[in-house]
């Protein structure tokens, strides 16, 4: 058997849910590093990236075996670790406001960010994403909701990035004609 260090982290994952704990731990210092530096730069609250690490980690453990090794394995934590950083968000109690600071409903406008979230989970977008292969779907989810650069988009999914720029031109042409 290779060393943890020469195992793909397929290999690692499929340990992990062996219940093999240096896997875990090699699976770990590989992700963790990127993993924290893309929650750090949507939430600045160290304390709040910190459980979400452990988290994640603590999730990936008891989920492992339910890894269907299909796309990449740092896709898959990413994909739990914005969950549990959305959850945490939402968890976390927002700072009491003087009603004096309350700005009037009409004077409140959400992030580009907060309206794609919306209309993913109440409109029309959610369902024509649906629509797209996976292989698109993949490519929009990594560049568009999660904010990767090409390149980035391209190392996660395991594709070249000119692949991620034909797939995301594809997919935008698909959205388009799917919500016109």
């Amino acid at each position: 058997m290779p060393l943890a260090e020469e195992r793909s982290d397929a290999e690692l994952l499929e340990a992990v849910a062996d219940g093999d704990r240096r896997a875990l731990e090699q699976l770990y210092r590989r992700h963790a590093p990127w993993l924290t530096a893309r929650l750090q730069r949507r939430c600045s609250d160290p304390g709040v990236v910190d459980e979400v690490m452990q988290d994640c980690f603590v999730a990936a453990w008891r989920s492992a075996g339910r890894y269907d090794g299909r796309g990449e394995v740092g896709a898959w934590l990413w994909g739990i670790a914005v969950r549990r950083l959305v959850d945490a968000v939402r968890r976390s109690p927002r700072p009491a406001a003087s009603l004096l600071e309350v700005p009037e409903a009409h004077d409140l406008v959400g992030s580009a960010e907060e309206q794609v979230l919306v209309g993913l989970e109440h409109g029309e977008l959610g369902p024509a994403l649906d629509r797209l292969s996976p292989e698109l779907r993949a490519v929009v989810r990594a560049t568009v909701l999660d904010g990767l650069t090409t390149r980035e988009a391209g190392r996660l999914l395991g594709i070249p990035a000119g692949t991620v720029k034909t797939r995301m031109m594809r997919a935008r042409a698909q959205l388009r004609e799917d919500l016109a």
